[in-house]
């Protein structure tokens, strides 16, 4: 019998399909509901598993907090923190500390989840990633907990604080606050400032946090690292002033920063999105699509991919090499990059599309064209923020959508490397070919 040979791709996405099914089960048990409630009906298990499992946000259920049981919640926050830092990364720790010897198989299998170039110290990554991760959580959620033991119970704070602190690192989004999500404190600082923290945090990637923490100086930091702080410190600016200018009348300064940083995949929200113009809600799209950096907890085509298109614009503009911080990117990158936004957008306007023509024969809810594509944009970057929707979907629509949620958080070029056993390493040929021109624009 011919032994199956999985890529490791292949087991990346398989690992979180696996947990996605696992979680899909706990979630319809009765007890996951509170008592006197109806279980979820296995697609609403599906979607919030898939939701939390790609660190998403959206909910088809329209109050986590009035409807989910003590249990659920847990097994929520335990699929976001899974979903967060990569089945493949914690099963790799647990057999650490088992003391189980990883192969140079396993070790392959983290280069690839973890998107490194080389195979050496795979382990002390791991170690690295799920430590420094309990680490900033404990802080997180001690200053969550100074904020809701002002309004709960000593044990509600504290569960409050921890499902808190797990969604917002994880770049999760889900809350069990309410409806309104975090509405009620959008003029508390403390938790904003906790809460925007643990996002950035997150959204930076474990790399550059690894790298902070050893270098403790700009000048020595590495490329990669300084290309993700910047780009992220632009895009945060950026957004803030966009929002203000926009929504100068709806929204305060401290809304405007904390929208500017949730919309790049975290999903919270302190204001009511739906009563934002049109303009704005294109502009979030643009950043939900963008998301956060490589190695992090959060989707989106990432920050370094938006600079490597940038740049590779503006260099083809001038006509001047590719070069940044005194460097030049080969041209691999580039093509991935280009790739990787061209692929990302067909997916998300492919599944718009599907989703559109089902939700016209929806006879419950009427839906408008900028609220799907709002949807579709939020699935994709796995931010988990809606215009109110979700509860709404028809059941295939919401298997759209958990689908879309699932190419997001592993990133198109995983999905299309699990079909391309040669990607990124084109087939090599000794035959040469003749040079073509042909006509562009």
């Amino acid at each position: 019998m011919k032994k199956i040979k999985l890529s490791p791709f292949a087991i990346v996405a398989l690992s979180f399909l696996a947990i996605i099914a696992f979680g899909t089960i706990l979630l319809k048990l009765p007890f996951s509901t509170k008592t006197g409630l109806e279980s979820l009906s296995w697609v609403d298990s599906l979607f919030t598993s898939a939701s939390a499992v790609c660190v998403t946000g959206l909910s088809t259920i329209p109050n986590i907090a009035e409807t989910l049981s003590i249990f659920g919640k847990i097994v929520l926050a335990f699929l976001i923190q899974i979903g967060g830092l990569g089945i493949v990364t914690l099963a790799i720790y647990v057999l650490v500390v088992l003391g189980i010897k990883i192969g140079v198989t396993e070790r392959y299998v983290i280069k690839e989840a973890l998107n490194q170039h080389h195979l050496g110290g795979m382990i002390k990554l791991v170690r690295s990633i799920v430590l420094t991760t309990l680490v900033i959580e404990s802080f997180g959620l001690i200053i969550n907990f100074i904020v809701f033991i002002q309004d709960f119970s000593f044990f509600d704070a504290l569960g409050h604080a921890a499902f808190h602190t797990i969604s917002s690192f994880n770049n999760a989004g889900f809350d069990i606050l309410g409806a309104t999500s975090l509405q009620n404190y959008s003029s508390n600082i403390l938790l904003n400032i906790n809460t925007m923290a643990m996002i950035i945090i997150g959204g930076i990637g474990f790399i550059v946090i690894r790298d902070i923490i050893d270098k403790k100086s700009w000048k020595n930091l590495s490329l990669y690292s300084k290309i993700v702080i910047k780009t992220t410190l632009f895009l945060i600016v950026a957004g803030t002033l966009i929002i203000k200018l926009f929504e100068y009348n709806n929204v305060t300064w401290l809304e405007a920063i904390f929208t500017s940083i949730t919309t790049r995949t975290a999903g919270f929200s302190t204001v009511n999105i739906s009563m934002f113009s049109y303009s704005t809600l294109v502009i979030i799209m643009i950043f939900m699509f963008i998301g956060a950096s490589p190695n992090s907890t959060g989707g989106g085509i990432k920050t370094t991919t938006l600079y490597v298109m940038f740049k590779s614009i503006t260099s083809f503009l001038s006509g001047k090499p590719f070069i940044t911080h005194k460097r030049k990117i080969e041209d691999q990158n580039k093509n991935k990059a280009f790739v990787l936004v061209t692929l990302a957008f067909a997916v998300t306007i492919f599944m718009f599309l599907i989703v559109s023509l089902i939700e016209a024969k929806n006879t419950s809810y009427n839906m408008t064209f900028i609220e799907v594509l709002f949807e579709t944009f939020s699935a994709f970057g796995t931010v988990g923020l809606s215009m109110g929707i979700t509860p709404y979907l028809m059941p295939a629509s919401k298997v759209l959508l958990a689908l879309l949620m699932f190419i997001g958080r592993l990133g198109p070029i995983t999905i299309f490397g699990i079909m391309n056993k040669n990607w990124g390493h084109p087939e090599t040929t000794h035959v040469n070919y003749a040079v073509e021109r042909i006509l562009v624009g």
